[in-house]
């Protein structure tokens, strides 16, 4: 399908971005992967709804943000990939307390529009390395807060480009996992697909933007607290290389790192691939990493952990794409 064809289906004009034969590579932050045949960059909320009424129903559609929690295997993806970031970046103020904040913005930024509004406990945001839309599908979350803590309500987006608005009580909220109410998956301990912007979507929905509540606070108190948070990441975590944050979620009273490490897979390198010295939750790529040396990384690291611990770790990554 060329971008004529695309075209052709729209009810309006689009004011966005479409390109083709994209590096995702340039989209992911491992840095690594195949290429997508087109991607589309709305210019707003009312663009991507003209664009999502616009595509053929069997067209392949995904939607990323940073990237950040994503691994496109080498032989890229076929249909098309909207971008958010910097797309979807509404972010403002609403009655007290409440922010109305877009899906495509950033969680630093988050943090930091809080803290200048002087509310309380958005400081964790700045340290999740993705946008907001990919945080409420996964219910996002470190140093010991998650993102649905602070959600009111959501809006989403279907297949169709119909808006749909929701309350926090129509979702099943778990650990790393945001479920429409009444469908199954929160029990299975697997990630649910019925919300998740970095699959194809069919029924799916996409989070577009969120109310958000927060306490009141002190401005100067909350970026004390950013600043120390960014510190421990910095002190922890390789952000010296391109990687995608933890891989694995944490097993119930346990550390993913911590059996890694007890594994003595610290360093263990496929490729450009490697286990992180610094954090052994991290793979990082180390130089000219394909995705399927990361991909064959974290299946080594999984099989492993499985044979000496007994323990199944689950990937906390979205895996997508055609294999070369």
């Amino acid at each position: 399908m060329n971008m004529s064809e695309i075209l052709q289906f729209t009810d309006g004009t689009l004011r966005g971005e479409l390109r083709h034969r994209v590096a995702m590579s340039k989209h992911t932050s491992w840095r690594a992967g195949g290429v997508a045949e087109r991607t589309y960059q709305p210019a707003d909320l009312a663009d991507l709804q003209t664009f999502l009424r616009g595509l053929p129903a069997d067209e392949p559609l995904y939607v990323v943000g940073l990237g950040s929690n994503l691994l496109v295997r080498d032989g890229g993806l076929r249909g098309t990939v909207v971008l958010l970031h910097g797309a979807l970046k509404a972010l403002r103020m609403m009655e007290a307390n409440t922010l109305h904040v877009e899906a495509g913005v950033p969680g630093a930024k988050l943090a930091r529009f809080a803290a200048a509004h002087h509310l309380s406990g958005a400081a964790f945001f700045a340290g999740i390395p993705g946008t907001l839309g990919g945080m409420l599908a996964m219910n996002a979350g470190c140093y010991g807060s998650e993102t649905w803590q602070h959600v009111t309500d959501v809006q989403v987006l279907t297949r169709g480009g119909d808006l749909v608005e929701r309350t926090a009580q129509d979702y099943e909220i778990g650990y790393r996992q945001v479920i429409v109410r009444g469908k199954s998956g929160l029990e299975s301990g697997k990630p649910s697909s019925a919300v998740a912007p970095h699959l194809p979507l069919s029924q799916e929905e996409l989070f577009v933007s969120a109310t958000l509540h927060f306490a009141n606070g002190d401005g100067e108190i909350e970026r004390k607290a950013i600043k120390e948070l960014l510190g421990k990441r910095i002190a922890s975590q390789p952000l010296n290389l391109p990687n995608a944050g933890s891989v694995f979620r944490n097993p119930v009273g346990d550390h993913a790192a911590r059996l890694i490490e007890s594994c003595g897979l610290k360093g263990k390198r496929i490729g450009g691939a490697q286990v992180s010295q610094k954090h052994a939750n991290f793979i990082v790529n180390a130089g000219d990493a394909t995705a399927a040396d990361i991909e064959n990384l974290i299946a080594e690291v999984r099989a492993t952990v499985a044979a000496q611990t007994g323990v199944v770790l689950h990937p906390e990554v979205r895996i997508i794409g055609e294999v070369v």
